[in-house]
């Protein structure tokens, strides 16, 4: 008994030393907070971040999924754009779109709405990746989207843990101290890109780190993942799924170890749409099998 005491004693010492450790290290540094005008010299249109390939054929609006700014369309969108006129934006929280919030299936849904009328788009297709899926069929279920692709995402709603703790956990010190210890990682980054690549990725050399990681610097992007933490992730239940009535196509990567087969192809079956195996792929399977996502797209009208 008495050693268990002390074991405990130990721990809440242990506890203490560490959380005031990550209050002075927070009081002695601070958020990048950059404008993303000054880190993203390309379009906006209402704060929304995008680029954009072709200049004729149906429209096609690409959507990243979690911290995937638009570049990881860089190969598949030049492909489809033989055939399309394509668009990538970056969602609220992510790349370099102005920070609005409240970063919910509802915000995200209205951001890529807006988006689509202000470009006057009509009812593009719209393929999600990853967290992306779930505001693919958002605006399947809105009437926004003619045809969806759910790429690497099940737009399954996870439960997760009670939303107080969630709160609890991105509010605390911790957070903030592991934030600003990641913009400046490269050892902890490439460690999280090399398993979202898979077997097939590129040199994760500073160069390709920070491709990823500038868009931590940018203004209010703390808040934006704090916010994304207390709601927890996106999606939709398989009744829902079930209610969706667009044509839709699940594309996924044969080695994608992020997010689980079993529920992609079980929201497959409850979307009524073909359940497509990209071999060469893993979660980020638009950057390591890109020309069959394209020959995949280009079939799907």
């Amino acid at each position: 008994m008495r050693i268990l005491r002390r074991l405990l004693a130990i721990a809440v010492a242990l506890v203490i030393a560490i959380t005031l450790a990550s209050i002075l290290y927070n009081a002695a540094t601070s958020d990048p907070n950059v404008p993303v005008q000054q880190l993203w010299h390309g379009k906006f249109i209402d704060g929304t971040a995008y680029r954009e390939w072709g200049s004729h054929g149906p429209p096609v609006v690409l959507l990243g999924g979690f911290l995937e700014p638009t570049f990881v369309w860089q190969d598949v969108a030049p492909l489809l754009a033989l055939g399309f006129r394509v668009y990538a934006l970056d969602l609220d929280g992510f790349g370099y779109s102005e920070r609005r919030g409240p970063w919910t299936v509802a915000h995200w849904g209205d951001q890529v709405g807006q988006f689509v009328h202000a470009l006057h788009l009509g009812r593009p297709i719209v393929v999600g990746h990853s967290l992306g899926a779930a505001i693919a069929v958002e605006e399947a279920r809105r009437g926004v989207a003619s045809r969806i692709v759910l790429l690497d995402g099940d737009a399954l709603k996870s439960g997760g843990p009670p939303r107080w703790v969630r709160v609890a956990l991105t509010h605390s010190p911790f957070f903030t101290s592991a934030y600003r210890l990641l913009v400046g990682s490269d050892w902890a980054v490439r460690k999280i890109l090399a398993n979202a690549y898979g077997p097939n990725h590129p040199t994760l050399d500073a160069k390709e780190i920070h491709r990823w990681t500038d868009q931590l610097r940018a203004k209010d992007a703390r808040q934006a993942l704090q916010g994304i933490g207390e709601n927890g992730i996106p999606g939709f239940t398989s009744a829902q799924l079930r209610r969706v009535h667009v044509p839709t196509l699940v594309l996924w990567g044969a080695h994608d170890s992020v997010d689980s087969e079993s529920a992609g192809r079980q929201s497959a079956r409850d979307l009524r749409a073909p359940f497509v195996v990209l071999p060469n792929a893993g979660h980020l399977s638009m950057l390591s099998d890109a020309s069959r996502i394209a020959v995949a797209l280009a079939h799907f009208r």
